[in-house]
């Protein structure tokens, strides 16, 4: 059974989604309860995964049992294991949450969801370009589903944006996909490593030209400036759950910047080393800058959190193009606290909304809430994690990046991250007057929370408490985690050096 775990976090939810899809007729009651023993049952699977890896080993499986570099592997190290792991904890938090209501809203809730997981772990686990592009296309076409469920003309407005420019970029994925190819010879990422440093000075520029398409793909999954601009209207408009689970869709755009271009284009790759980075450090400043404008901007709570979503964007990114194992130990640590805080307050913006009726999410003045203490006592919470100030994540995250800046960057880093910090303070407290303070006239409104919505939100909320108690071994995790991806000979070797043995 252990060697077969690798394939689990795909096979599971690709299962899971077709018989649920099959019997899409079936009483919801069931639908629930398969959806979310499903998802349950990742979470141990991750949990497994994260043990083994955290040895340090670099294990693959190859399907069909045809070797690589011939045959489609997927690949478990630390890095491909923390991110199935935050996948799963993320997933499992929204879909008891969409299982109080907003899984019956549209049609086939369930089964899509956990073809998204499928997509998502596939992309986290491939150890192949190609299969990069059909994994970012499997998760693609069941978001396309998800983010209009239920209907509505802003859904609706917002997922043609989304479809157009997630097609475009899909083909240029591909464009790039056969350029490499074209030049290397090889799709498998650990192969193309390898044949890069090997790779005769006329076809340099053409890499070259492959590699900078990936990074604009890459970018428009991640939503850096200025291919961002899609992202706030399309997960402020997203059901709730759904655009929780989106939080962790613009870090596949992040891993898969961290993994092509420290694993293919690493220390071996001579010219091509790092062709990436002078272009992701100061777009990322500039994300930055102009997320935190759009937050101050922003007079809707589901349209605030979309904006903080970018600016965790842009944090990790900057990490990336700081470059050193310091700077990727410590934006590992911030992906973790920023995708599952962000995820929780989309939840925690619905539930607010279900409670001030017609007012709904936009920053007005409305009626009292009928859950306000404890509604304002979550939000707090949220707020003081996701604008990093202490004692919660947030504050030991962007500690940890700006001590990781060298000299040069601190400058730039210091300033704009700790502005933007400001910035998002600002707007949410004014937020959160407008929503708890202010509202006090007659009496309170809106529909009575069920448990479920409570315990997701709260489950993911309690991440950054936790996070702060297990600081310790998660950041010598994400080191240990940086320190791999800085030696990439060790996945190289892993992957190419037992091809003639059976998965």
């Amino acid at each position: 059974m252990m060697q077969h775990l690798i394939v689990l976090p795909v096979v599971l939810p690709l299962l899971v989604g077709l018989i649920l899809l099959r019997s899409r007729h079936g009483a919801m009651r069931t639908h629930r309860r398969v959806g979310v023993a499903a998802t349950a049952l990742l979470v141990v699977v991750a949990t497994v995964m994260l043990t083994r890896a955290a040895g340090g080993e670099v294990t693959y499986y190859a399907l069909g049992g045809w070797q690589p570099p011939f045959g489609i592997v997927l690949v478990l190290d630390r890095l491909s294991a923390l991110m199935i792991m935050v996948t799963s904890v993320l997933a499992l938090g929204c879909v008891i949450f969409a299982c109080a209501g907003d899984d019956e809203r549209g049609s086939n809730f369930h089964g899509l969801f956990q073809l998204q997981l499928m997509g998502i772990n596939g992309a986290f686990l491939t150890g192949d370009l190609f299969n990069l592009f059909v994994f970012f296309e499997v998760l693609l076409l069941a978001s396309y589903a998800l983010l209009i469920h239920g209907g509505g003309k802003s859904r609706i407005q917002s997922a043609v944006h989304y479809v157009v420019l997630n097609l475009v970029g899909s083909s240029l994925f591909l464009i790039s996909v056969g350029v490499l190819y074209g030049a290397t010879g090889t799709l498998n990422m650990a192969d193309m490593a390898v044949r890069l440093g090997e790779l005769p000075a006329e076809r340099t520029g053409l890499v070259a030209a492959g590699g900078l398409m990936l990074l604009v793909v890459f970018g428009l999954k991640a939503a850096i400036l200025p291919l961002y601009f899609w992202l706030p209207r399309a997960y402020a408009a997203a059901p709730a759950p759904v655009a929780a689970l989106f939080a962790i869709m613009t870090k596949v755009g992040i891993y898969a910047i961290l993994r092509v271009y420290t694993l293919i284009f690493g220390e071996q790759a001579g010219g091509l080393e790092a062709l990436e980075r002078p272009w992701v450090w100061w777009l990322s400043l500039a994300t930055m800058v102009v997320a935190g404008i759009g937050v101050l901007a922003a007079r809707d709570l589901r349209l605030m959190v979309a904006y903080l979503v970018v600016i965790s964007v842009g944090t990790l990114l900057a990490g990336i193009g700081m470059g050193s194992p310091e700077a990727v130990s410590a934006l590992l640590y911030y992906l973790v606290h920023s995708t599952l805080i962000t995820g929780a307050l989309f939840l925690l913006a619905e539930m607010i909304g279900l409670q001030r009726g017609k007012a709904g999410t936009r920053l007005v003045k409305g009626r009292p809430l009928r859950d306000g203490r404890l509604l304002a006592g979550l939000f707090f919470v949220g707020a003081i994690a996701v604008a990093g100030l202490p004692p919660l994540s947030g504050a030991i995250g962007k500690a940890l990046l700006l001590d990781a800046a060298a000299p040069w960057q601190q400058p730039w880093l210091w300033p704009i991250l700790l502005g933007t910090g400001l910035a998002t303070l600002i707007a949410l407290s004014r937020a959160g007057s407008t929503l708890f303070w202010r509202s006090h006239d007659g009496e309170a409104s809106g529909e009575a929370l069920s448990r479920s919505r409570w315990l997701g939100a709260g489950g993911l909320l309690a991440a950054s408490p936790l996070l702060v108690a297990l600081a310790g071994p998660v950041s010598d995790y994400t080191r240990a985690t940086a320190d791999q991806l800085a030696d990439p000979d060790v996945l190289v070797r892993a992957v190419l050096s037992d091809a003639g043995e059976s998965p």
